[in-house]
């Protein structure tokens, strides 16, 4: 392709001939607009979708729908919540032509048994209306217990997505068990290092950046099957350093920056990169204290988990109160 024919794309089109986009988003009318292949959801995203007029209507069919099945008093709420999830994800799949990600309850991040069954009700769930298992990444955090669900889950066919994953360790834990995908927080590492250090970061060494390029390149030196799919941006220049990873899921305002400009976007990942890291092999033991050496990792991961989980609390209160 010559270079001429090449600006006449706007950078998103460019993107996607690079990596795959995947669009950070509940809303639909967002996914319409930009296209992407799969979508991602989290508890944040979709407590704020629906408290949308425009999303109403899917709050009141899980509510009807659980109401009919008899469920008891207690268990009211959280039923009416996963199933709000799961419709969420099915009016999503109408839209894009690949999967959805939907996550677990961060409050389940330290339970091996209770993830598993999560995961599974919510495939359950998908199957009953007709979607294959193979259109659905179930998202789980990235936890030593999160990754020994996510061993056991992957051998059912049941596929995850590892998110708030913030180093090596993680996701070399997440290659060895046989996730299907891993989501790095480029974003949150840059706010940690910036409020550490007080310092601002061009987008090549952005400390997210960084880490993101160094486990792609890990997984290719080493021959991981586990898609490597950049999350969490805080600005275009970050998106643009990491043009050729697998994936990259982004927020519709970065999208439309993408898609409003036509300057030239240029491949920064590839397999054939070279890496000189060596490998590593990790047990329980070694991964829970290579997180203990990594602040950055272990604060950042502590903390999308609470917040995940606040999300999770206030959507729970939203549905108590329509009930």
């Amino acid at each position: 392709m010559s270079v001429d024919t090449a600006i006449t794309l706007n950078q998103l089109e460019q993107l996607k001939k690079y990596t795959t986009v995947v669009a950070d988003t509940g809303d639909f009318e967002s996914l319409k607009a930009y296209e992407p292949q799969d979508a991602t959801t989290n508890p944040s995203l979709i407590f704020k979708a629906a408290q949308m007029s425009e999303y109403r209507h899917l709050v009141e069919k899980a509510i009807t729908d659980v109401r009919s099945r008899n469920v008891s008093e207690d268990s009211l709420v959280s039923e009416v919540v996963d199933y709000l999830l799961i419709l969420f994800g099915i009016e999503i799949l109408k839209i894009i032509p690949g999967r959805v990600s939907t996550e677990t309850d961060a409050k389940l991040s330290f339970d091996v048994d209770g993830l598993i069954t999560k995961a599974r009700k919510f495939i359950d769930f998908y199957e009953k209306s007709g979607i294959s298992r193979d259109r659905i990444l179930i998202k789980i955090a990235t936890t030593w217990e999160g990754v020994e669900a996510a061993r056991v889950l992957e051998k059912e066919g049941i596929h995850c997505n590892m998110t708030l994953l913030f180093s090596m360790a993680q996701a070399v834990a997440c290659a060895q068990a046989g996730a299907q995908l891993i989501s790095p927080f480029v974003g949150r590492i840059l706010d940690w290092y910036k409020a550490s250090t007080g310092k601002d970061y061009a987008p090549a060494e952005d400390p997210g950046v960084v880490s993101v390029t160094s486990i792609y390149n890990y997984y290719k030196k080493f021959g991981h099957k586990t898609e490597v799919m950049g999350a969490s941006f805080r600005n275009k220049g970050e998106i643009l350093e990491l043009v050729g990873c697998d994936l990259l899921t982004i927020a519709p305002s970065l999208l439309k920056e993408l898609q409003d400009s036509t300057e030239p976007v240029t491949r920064k990942l590839s397999p054939d990169n070279s890496c000189d890291l060596d490998r590593i092999d990790l047990d329980e033991k070694t991964f829970r204290w290579m997180m203990n050496e990594d602040a950055m990792a272990t604060e950042k991961t502590a903390d999308g988990i609470r917040r995940f989980a606040a999300d999770t609390v206030e959507l729970e209160k939203m549905i108590a109160g329509m009930l």
